[in-house]
């Protein structure tokens, strides 16, 4: 009898567990759901652009509010991790999800680009990844800022990337206090 009220107890707990957990999920997919409003679509005309760099095939690790490297952004599948081709126009970024919509950003979004070795939870070795840092369009510079992280499964070099993306930046964009106050966490952090 003991025996039997010790499994019912567990088998309680774990759905008590369960239950906690998916609702704090929720809860965050609803506050995160806030914050990116509605994503672009992807340009019908993309198909006749020349790409800047060859496209690479690797791992889109997933989104999260710029600089905290951990929070992940729950909202329009910006979470989902899935393997990826990152492709570059003049236009903007395109990381073309599989399994998940693709994510455009437009260069009119584009804040920053760099190098990193840790996004949305995930750590990795080398080279380490392409990190982008942008704004949904139609937001003010006040508005929560956003960093999509592509692991390139290739031989692809990030820092290329890196240097692509801040060209296209527009000349209305400028560093702000922000940022400099992410890199400095960033480098304390590693």
């Amino acid at each position: 009898m003991a025996r039997t009220l010790w499994v019912i107890g567990l088998a309680a707990l774990a759905v008590l567990v369960i239950y906690g957990m998916r609702k704090g999920w929720n809860k965050r997919k609803r506050g995160h759901d806030d914050l990116v409003g509605s994503l672009p679509g992807v340009p019908p005309e993309l198909d006749s652009l020349p790409e800047l760099l060859p496209a690479s095939v690797g791992l889109y690790v997933g989104t999260t509010v710029a600089g905290d490297w951990q929070n992940r952004v729950t909202a329009a599948t910006l979470g989902n991790r899935a393997n990826a081709t990152a492709r570059l126009y003049r236009t903007g970024v395109l990381l073309d999800r599989s399994g998940d919509e693709p994510l455009w950003i437009p260069v009119s979004a584009l804040h920053d680009a760099r190098v990193d070795h840790k996004l949305a939870n995930k750590v990795v070795p080398g080279v380490g990844m392409l990190v982008i840092t942008w704004r949904p369009d139609g937001y003010s510079s006040s508005t929560e800022a956003f960093d999509s992280g592509f692991r390139h499964g290739d031989e692809t070099d990030p820092a290329e990337w890196v240097s692509a993306i801040k060209a296209l930046r527009p000349t209305t964009t400028t560093d702000s206090e922000y940022d400099d106050e992410a890199a400095v966490e960033r480098q304390e952090e590693t």
